[in-house]
């Protein structure tokens, strides 16, 4: 099932609003081999990311006039486990932009890979290449749906329904707890309360399920808002239209204010940032992540602090040890010429190692801030599990919105603990989906299923299986299209993997092409010996007619028995081995010449070549041992006569 989610993502400042920083993060790889796809750049003369992002910043300085955002960041996202062809995906950004008014607009354009959903970054330059007027598409929010809707009918994709459900509060906080993992206290809300909140049948009867709640209703500037025990406050709206201050009030009348009486009375519950509801415990983890993040800050600032100081002496000895090179020239002697050009080297030394003092200052500041950067509870959870952390893992595939690997995927039913496949763990999302990178295969493990990220080959299954026998044992479960679970049955075939699949129709599939297989690889095998003996024979029966019909030719030597015994410089070799094999010492750096070859010689035009100059068997030659195009291998013994 595929259907897309086309956002709009403002910058909450303009001021910092930059388009090449946009288009940095954007095709920043972050050390990550599955993270950055497809890059795609329109309506810019030049085919390099960053070279564009510079052309559009020039394009943007033409409008002088414009105050708003002149980047306009498109997010298009698929639901997990789908990954539509790069044709479907230029498709359907060139449509999107183009439906908002921005087909004529410079932007780049990039696929990321590096978390459950495929999505597309969209960066687009809202002032116009060449009329340098600002383009602001009327309700983009409006336009996308309908745009949406277009597309999946379209291109035969899943419907969904793109009409708005949710105010943009709930859809913020809705966001904010997807991406942090902490119940916000709209979420809270509309989880334990709101049904009596609604209701509620009077002022009176609304502040008491506030009180009930631990909430406080009350009034602020030309609307209500409802703040929380800890400060938390929302706009009461923000629950929903009919809780606003004019619908309230054309319900109840004119507000009436909370009693004293009615605040001295003790809730029955209270709204706290906690994690969402987990399938895994977490309340150790979640202790641990309050303490790191308390005594975060007070250790920054020291660290901080420490760095100012270590980068304020190494300044003041800089600048002692200039004083000093400027008082021992005041006692050198010279010319004043002299004495004018060491001053000036002496101050650009100074400057230069100042210089690299800020630049040093600056990077381990930079180090400070990225070790103790304050992280949400899901961000946490990640980075412990990067570092290892088993129960960090599980809290993150524990979460309600993880609801693991679908699609094409490989899973079993046993458990065993085996690393013998060479594995390089490139990135875990927040659901808890490992990314690992076997070769050039990325798979995809959620703790009870693989699958192959992208590029679906023999090789890449291959890899899956052996992946899958190291976790789950030698019964395998295959689930997914026909044709992936022939690919799959082939592929451990071909390997010859010891397995078997829980699915007997696959299993007897995967029976009769290991037979296949045997019989093919017995036949060559055979094949292969056939060949060896026919060689044999043929060169000794050659070296026999040789050797008893033109011996001025070859100088060979017959024993009683029938038995020849060839010189030593033509004695059999034993094999070389395979090609490309490093040949001795005294083959190497130079090559073979032929001259030792059997051959007919012609010396000169004069010369005729006669029947009594050609060997007799030169009709009937038969297969001639290779004996004389045979390198010597040091240390290893020729055939003996009687052996």
């Amino acid at each position: 099932m595929i259907f897309m989610i086309a956002r709009h993502i403002p910058m909450r400042s303009i001021r910092k609003s930059d388009f090449v920083e946009l288009v940095d993060y954007l095709t920043d790889e972050q050390e990550k081999s599955e993270r950055v796809g497809d890059v795609t750049i329109t309506n810019c003369h030049s085919d390099r990311p960053d070279v564009a992002a510079i052309e559009v910043v020039n394009t943007q300085g033409k409008n002088t006039r414009a105050r708003s955002d002149k980047t306009f960041h498109l997010l298009v996202s698929f639901p997990a486990g789908e990954t539509p062809d790069a044709t479907i995906l230029r498709a359907i950004e060139k449509r999107l932009c183009e439906g908002l008014g921005f087909g004529e607009h410079q932007r780049v354009s990039v696929v990321h890979s590096d978390t459950d959903n495929l999505h597309i970054h969209i960066a687009i330059n809202k002032i116009h290449p060449a009329r340098y007027t600002i383009h602001e598409p009327y309700y983009s929010h409006k336009a996308l749906a309908a745009l949406c809707e277009k597309l999946e009918n379209e291109y035969g994709l899943s419907h969904d329904n793109h009409q708005a459900k949710h105010t943009r509060s709930e859809n913020h906080a809705a966001d904010m707890e997807r991406h942090a993992g902490i119940e916000s206290l709209i979420g809270w809300i509309k989880r334990e309360c709101i049904d009596q909140i609604k209701a509620a049948q009077s002022w009176e009867g609304l502040h008491k399920v506030m009180q009930e709640n631990d909430l406080l209703l009350h009034e602020r500037g030309n609307g209500l808002v409802i703040t929380a025990k800890d400060g938390t406050t929302i706009k009461a709206s923000s629950l929903g239209r009919d809780l606003s201050k004019k619908q309230l009030e054309s319900r109840f009348g004119v507000l009436v204010p909370s009693s004293e009486k009615m605040a001295t009375e003790r809730p029955f519950k209270s709204y706290e940032q906690k994690p969402l509801r987990s399938r895994v415990d977490t309340v150790e983890l979640y202790a641990r992540y309050k303490n790191e993040t308390e005594g975060m800050t007070d250790t920054r600032k020291q660290e901080l602090k420490r760095l100012v100081d270590h980068k304020n002496r190494n300044i003041e000895d800089a600048k002692r040890s200039g004083r000093l090179k400027r008082a021992a020239l005041k006692l050198i002697g010279g010319s004043r010429f002299e004495k004018r050009f060491l001053y000036a080297g002496i101050s650009k030394s100074l400057k230069d190692d100042i210089f690299k003092i800020n630049q040093r200052y600056i990077n381990e500041r930079q180090a400070v801030y990225d070790k103790h950067k304050r992280r949400s509870w899901a961000d946490w959870l990640k980075a412990m599990a990067i570092k290892g952390d088993p129960e960090a893992l599980n809290a993150l595939r524990g979460r309600e919105m993880a609801h693991g690997l679908k699609g094409d995927t490989v899973s079993g039913s046993g458990w065993q603990s085996t690393h013998k496949l060479r594995t390089v763990q490139d990135n875990i999302t927040k659901k808890g989906t490992v990314i690992y990178r076997v070769g050039r295969t990325i798979i995809r493990d959620d703790g009870q299923r693989l699958k192959v990220s992208r590029g679906v080959t023999q090789t890449s299954l291959q890899a899956v299986l052996v992946m899958a026998i190291e976790r789950y044992g030698k019964h395998i479960k295959v689930n997914g299209t026909d044709d992936f679970k022939e690919q799959v049955v082939q592929a451990a075939a071909a390997a010859k993997l010891p397995i078997t699949f829980d699915d007997p129709t696959l299993d007897r599939r995967r029976q009769e092409l290991m037979i296949i297989t045997i019989k093919e690889l017995n036949n060559e095998q055979r094949n292969r010996r056939t060949d060896r003996g026919r060689t044999h024979r043929a060169s000794n029966g050659g070296t026999r007619l040789r050797t008893s019909r033109i011996n001025d030719t070859v100088a060979g030597e017959s024993r009683p028995g029938g038995r020849t015994v060839l010189p030593e410089r033509f004695s059999i070799k034993p094999n070389i081995g395979r090609v490309g094999r490093k040949p001795p010492p005294e083959s190497q750096n130079r090559l073979r010449r032929l001259s030792e070859l059997g051959v007919v010689r012609i010396a000169s035009r004069s010369e005729v070549l006669l029947s009594g100059n050609v060997p007799g068997v030169m009709e009937q030659q038969r297969t001639q041992p290779d004996n004389r195009l045979r390198r010597d291998i040091l240390g290893a013994g020729t055939i003996t006569p009687g052996q």
